[in-house]
């Protein structure tokens, strides 16, 4: 029997959605893998300190639910029998923005699942605990990434235990998954290399959430809610169902329209919104604890692919590489997509004289490929908002006007319809979008608006 191994022991930074994703690449071709989390680890869905975003609105796309159901066979049964709530894509949840109040609702072909940011971790959580060679180790603080005299590969990772006291722990593989990634900064620092290169696009984003619970007597034929924003008023909110029979509703608004963390506020800002729908929803409903606020400043895209050489035996992952502006949904489906794609690397690497050390080039390259989608996805509509500052994509009024017309052709072809959110949900390339009849069909469009 030929083995698959191609280290004795890996350590995964970071016991979120990101580390708990990498772990479960991890143990096919690792005798031990071990988790770091500096948090305690519930054993119920509750939210944690070192995951203040987790008590906002979390949606997992259609391709990060695709990649957890590669990662874990029949995943949405678990999140079914925990109380996700499921909703038909296109059709369930109402969209409003302007000229569409709402936009043409029709089923999309596919289910997605509603539930809490905690839910989820928890039901990832539970998947990965059942490998045997995978440990966590809760209440310890990753303090530092330890290389070879050369700096050229990492070879251990310091710690702070739960008793407050420093470990080192040996590690062939060292992933990053604690979201900031200054492990890994720090590393490249004091190995002599430059910090890498940073594409950026401050949005300067504020938002609040509440939960409120489902009135018995309401009486709405959608399950979930999106107010979209316009440039002109950056005021906009989602509300999706819950486990427990509640909605959980975000509001957000950038730079000076950012809403209030009291509940009379939140309900004023609520009615401010372009449409009353939300507002009248809610107005009446019971609210469930207090309102969360956060605060998101910049979308931050990394380049570590250009870090040439990068140390052996160190990964950074999901947000230590991209952060995406939460407004899009996009943060847990690519971590989980980027779980995927390393699952199938270590497959590669294993047959290799030296598996790791072509690892991180290889990763990088297709990470970049996936976050591309999601990345260019984001920055036409926030640099709509003028106050938005970064580096704007070429030719950008051209692609908005695209952008726009291939929205009016999806209000009244569901077959553009379905495509166009499959793409938004990272389940296509955006390339897909650059057919030459299709792309022939909205400049159409584009021309007859102008006239």
């Amino acid at each position: 029997m030929v083995s698959n191994m191609i280290g004795r022991r890996a350590v995964v930074v970071g016991a979120g959605m990101a580390g708990l994703l990498a772990a479960r690449a991890l143990p096919e071709y690792f005798e031990h893998v071990t988790v770091l989390e500096r948090d305690s680890l519930p054993s119920d869905a509750r939210d944690r300190r070192g995951t203040p975003q987790s008590k906002h609105v979390h949606t997992l796309l259609g391709g990060g639910q695709r990649a957890l159901g590669d990662l874990f066979p029949d995943f949405e049964q678990d999140l079914a029998r925990a109380g996700a709530v499921p909703l038909r894509v296109g059709l369930d949840v109402r969209i409003e923005m302007p000229g569409y109040d709402p936009f043409p609702r029709r089923d999309l072909g596919w289910i997605s699942y509603s539930m809490s940011r905690p839910l989820i971790e928890l039901a990832v959580r539970r998947r990965v605990e059942q490998y045997t060679n995978i440990t966590f180790r809760p209440n310890c603080r990753a303090e530092r990434f330890e290389a070879a005299p050369d700096g050229t590969a990492v070879t251990a990772v310091r710690f702070e235990n739960r008793n407050g006291r420093s470990e080192t722990l040996p590690t062939d593989l060292a992933v990053d998954a604690s979201g900031r990634g200054n492990l890994t900064l720090r590393l490249l620092e004091s190995s002599g290399r430059e910090r890498p290169q940073e594409s950026v696009i401050e949005v300067d984003i504020g938002y609040a959430t509440a939960i409120f619970a489902i009135p018995h007597d309401i009486s709405v034929d959608w399950k979930g809610l999106r107010t979209v924003a316009v440039p002109q008023r950056s005021r906009g909110g989602m509300m999706l169902p819950l486990e427990g029979n509640c909605w959980i509703l975000t509001l957000g608004g950038r730079h000076s329209e950012k809403p209030p963390g009291d509940g009379a506020g939140f309900l004023a800002f609520a009615q401010q919104l372009r449409t009353p729908t939300i507002y009248d929803a809610i107005k009446r409903a019971q609210c469930v604890g207090e309102v969360a606020r956060f605060g998101f400043p910049a979308s931050v895209w990394r380049h570590f692919e250009r870090i040439e050489p990068f140390p052996r035996g160190l990964l950074p992952v999901a947000d230590a590489i991209c952060r995406f502006n939460p407004v899009y949904g996009q943060g847990m489906s690519v971590a989980a997509q980027e779980a995927v794609l390393l699952h199938q690397l270590l497959r590669r690497q294993a047959e290799a004289s030296e598996p790791l050390a072509g690892l991180a080039r290889a990763f990088f390259a297709g990470a970049c490929a996936l976050i591309e989608t999601p990345w260019a996805l984001a920055a036409v509509p926030d640099f709509a908002f003028p106050e938005t500052t970064g580096q704007r994509p070429p030719d950008f009024e051209r692609t908005r006007e695209f952008r726009a017309a291939l929205t009016r052709l999806a209000a009244r072809d569901p077959d553009i319809h379905k495509l166009m959110a499959e793409v938004q949900a990272l389940l296509k390339p955006r390339a897909v979008l650059q057919d030459p009849d299709l792309v022939g069909r909205v400049w159409n469009v584009a021309a007859d608006a102008r006239c």
